[in-house]
């Protein structure tokens, strides 16, 4: 056991391990096969292929939902034997076809197939299924829980902290549902990804299809097969698929992985600032020495998390975009990585959100330090002494806050002493660091427009 996936994470990841490992893939691989199979037979494409009865198409696919521990552990055999991984699927298929009614066809199976014809469709009907199902669920749920805290705190005024300094408040909501807008923004594109599959030979060129069956329309023929497993068909390729749409997929949610990352640094953040108080569960150990302590390691877990994967994709996306003239098969060695890369993220996603759920705010630490920072008024107070005509509004509130904390009582004997109307010196007396938050409000319903 070498990773943690593997391991003390494994109770996340058992629904991807169950789409993208490897007894999955070679179970993807199957039914690909026994697809293409039944299809031509089907279509008497090819003759003298003969019509598959009923009963035998159910038994090919009984061969795909058979498929377990035991018989991944009977191809693996093959494999060891042969040194190629399609080869022994389609040899595995062949062996079960030959103790039944379909002998006579099993010839027939991987017919006018490249290796990657398989490869590629098995890939791409995992992956739609791991993000489909398991990965975006995950990620709505995280926000989903982000929406409903923005919309629970919108109206709890919060000191900014631009740079780590004091800054123009704003308030917990609407801070929230700024990571809940962007992280929905990612999560729109990668629901509106394409999976592409291609199916056209060694070369991409039909080359096989056309000797073997002239009078074939094998362009549409692999078209409408690629599209009945649910992918895009790509028409266009050399041996294999060029995984673009997996480049795309992987920095889409890469930058979903960074945002996360960005979130969880400030949850962090915000946690040390006695902002949120963590829910204290008594059987549980904070510190081996230190038994007052209550770390924030659902955060840091998730911090590590989004980086490793985010390591894994960037790689991914940068390098399977690339090969040489035709084929080669640096991609096989990095596809077989896909599953550890959305390990990781999903990893982060469910532990920010775990991190998320026990959360409580402590509104007096919120408002402890607004009324200590009167300072931040200043930039208030300087926008209203422009419009009023006031000359030199910036250098003279620069020269009595920069870089200092200064009381109400100083602020407000600056104010009296300004050459304002008596309407303005009032509106700025009247302003409290908790009340000059904006439409920070209003702006979380930002969120619920996507």
């Amino acid at each position: 056991m070498l990773s943690p996936l593997d391991g003390r994470y494994r109770s996340i990841v058992t629904e991807l391990d169950e789409l993208l490992s490897e007894e999955a893939l070679n179970r993807a691989r199957l039914s690909v096969e026994v697809e293409w199979l039944v299809l031509i037979a089907a279509e008497q494409t090819v003759r003298p292929l003969r019509p598959l009865t009923a009963d035998e198409c159910a038994v090919l696919r009984s061969f795909v939902t058979d498929f377990g521990a035991d018989q991944a552990a009977e191809l693996g055999a093959i494999e060891r034997a042969v040194h190629h991984d399609i080869k022994a699927v389609e040899y595995y298929l062949k062996r079960r076809m030959k103790q039944t009614s379909m002998s006579d066809v099993a010839e027939f199976v991987h017919f006018c197939c490249t290796s990657e014809d398989i490869n590629n469709l098995a890939y791409g009907i995992q992956l739609r299924r791991a993000i489909g199902d398991v990965w975006l669920p995950a990620a709505a749920a995280l926000v989903g829980r982000i929406t409903e805290l923005a919309d629970r705190y919108r109206d709890q005024p919060m000191l900014g902290r631009t740079h780590g300094q004091p800054a123009t408040p704003t308030t917990v909501g609407k801070e929230l549902a700024v990571f809940g807008h962007r992280l929905r923004r990612q999560l729109e594109r990668v629901r509106r990804q394409e999976f592409l599959g291609k199916f056209n030979g060694a070369t991409g060129t039909y080359g096989a299809h056309v000797v073997a069956c002239p009078d074939v329309d094998w362009a549409a023929v692999c078209a409408d097969f690629v599209e009945s497993l649910g992918l895009t068909f790509n028409p266009l390729t050399t041996q294999i698929e060029p995984h673009d749409y997996m480049a795309e997929l992987f920095c889409d949610i890469a930058r979903f992985n960074g945002i996360v990352h960005n979130f969880d640094t400030d949850m962090w953040q915000y946690i040390a600032l006695g902002y949120f108080r963590q829910p204290v569960d008594a059987g549980s150990v904070g510190s081996s020495t230190m038994p007052h302590k209550v770390n924030p390691i659902r955060f840091e877990n998730a911090e590590a998390n989004t980086e490793l994967s985010n390591a894994l994709l960037r790689c991914l996306a940068e390098n399977l975009t690339t090969s040489r003239m035709q084929r080669d098969l640096s991609d096989s060695s990095l596809l077989r990585n896909i599953g550890a890369a959305l390990g990781h993220s999903l990893v982060a996603i469910v532990q920010s959100d775990i991190g998320l759920s026990g959360l409580a705010l402590v509104p007096e630490a919120l408002d402890r330090d607004l009324s200590e920072a009167w300072e931040v008024l200043g930039e208030a107070c300087q926008s209203v002494m422009r419009r009023a005509g006031v000359s030199e509004p910036y250098e003279r509130l620069k020269s009595l806050t920069r870089g200092a904390a200064i009381t109400k009582r100083e602020l407000h004997e600056f104010i009296s002493a300004l050459e304002l109307p008596e309407q303005d010196k009032s509106l700025l007396m009247a302003l409290r660091p908790a009340d000059y938050v904006g439409l920070a409000a209003r702006l979380v319903d930002v969120v619920h427009r996507g």
